[in-house]
């Protein structure tokens, strides 16, 4: 079966298809949860993980060490979400961060901005039970798509509405969530994405690369230093221009390494003042 990724835009319905799909195929549903995992297992505060998770971070924050602990954290929960196969994720970066793996497949829910106004306004004030400014929740939607657009460019420079990322885009004017359900089970049930070994080191090796990284993350020796992290079965591989030494200690302390290897880059030399 396929790991299935599902990004949204606010008000075209993507957790409600997300949870009714995972129902139907008997999955694993990961929204709020990877979140309160990810807080209880790296003891990190849940409002600033969920802050982080859901907006580009504020120039302070990305001068913040501790900013990047966090991002890292929430990546490398739902990598590991994901090493469990069978499940639904939602958002997170999921289509990116588990790009090129044959049986993930990754869903972009859309609609028009003044429908997803309409149904956000329909749904709070159903929740409220009183009548709720129109403006208000067209600015709250307008600023839910930026933030999230933001973010995304951010850390990974790119577009979160470029369609190459993703296997399956629904419009969900045109698409009722029962029909948008019953294309992402039948795609999803499809050769195309079913498990393979290959496919599942490819996770599991991703999911081990961004264990050490929070590892160094959370480190004082080795946090404030930029070090590219890859691992294949186990053997872990770091490169950096400084702290390579105190990063290998790190990173043999995380669970599933087996080895470490390193690479050294050298900063190249400062050419000399031309009048």
């Amino acid at each position: 079966m396929a790991i299935i990724t599902i990004s949204h835009e606010m008000g075209a319905g993507g957790p409600e298809i997300g949870m009714t799909v995972a129902q139907r195929l008997g999955y694993r549903y990961a929204d709020h949860e990877l979140i309160l995992d990810t807080a209880q297992r790296y003891g990190l505060l849940e409002e600033k993980l969920s802050h982080l998770d859901e907006s580009k971070p504020s120039f302070f924050e990305r001068l913040d060490t501790e900013t990047h602990q966090y991002i890292t954290a929430i990546q490398t929960t739902l990598l590991e979400f994901a090493d469990q196969d069978n499940v639904v994720l939602m958002g997170r970066s999921g289509q990116w961060l588990l790009r090129g793996i044959p049986h993930v497949l990754r869903v972009r829910v859309k609609a028009p901005f003044e429908l997803r106004v309409k149904r956000a306004l329909k749904k709070m004030a159903g929740q409220m039970g009183e009548a709720v400014n129109p403006r208000t929740v067209t600015d709250m939607v307008r600023r839910d798509d930026a933030e999230k657009a933001g973010r995304f460019r951010y850390l990974y420079e790119l577009d979160i509405n470029d369609p190459s990322l993703y296997e399956l885009v629904l419009n969900t004017e045109k698409v009722s969530t029962e029909t948008a359900v019953e294309l992402i089970a039948t795609a999803a049930r499809r050769p195309d994405f079913a498990t393979t070994e290959a496919g599942r080191q490819v996770v599991a090796d991703r999911a081990l690369a961004s264990r050490v990284q929070v590892a160094l993350a959370t480190q004082p020796e080795t946090r404030k230093y930029r070090i590219t992290v890859e691992a294949q079965q186990g053997v872990v591989t770091l490169e950096a221009t400084a702290a390579l030494d105190q990063a290998v200690e790190v990173a043999r302390t995380v669970h599933g390494v087996r080895d470490v290897k390193t690479r050294q880059v050298e900063i190249p030399p400062i050419p000399p003042f031309v009048a």
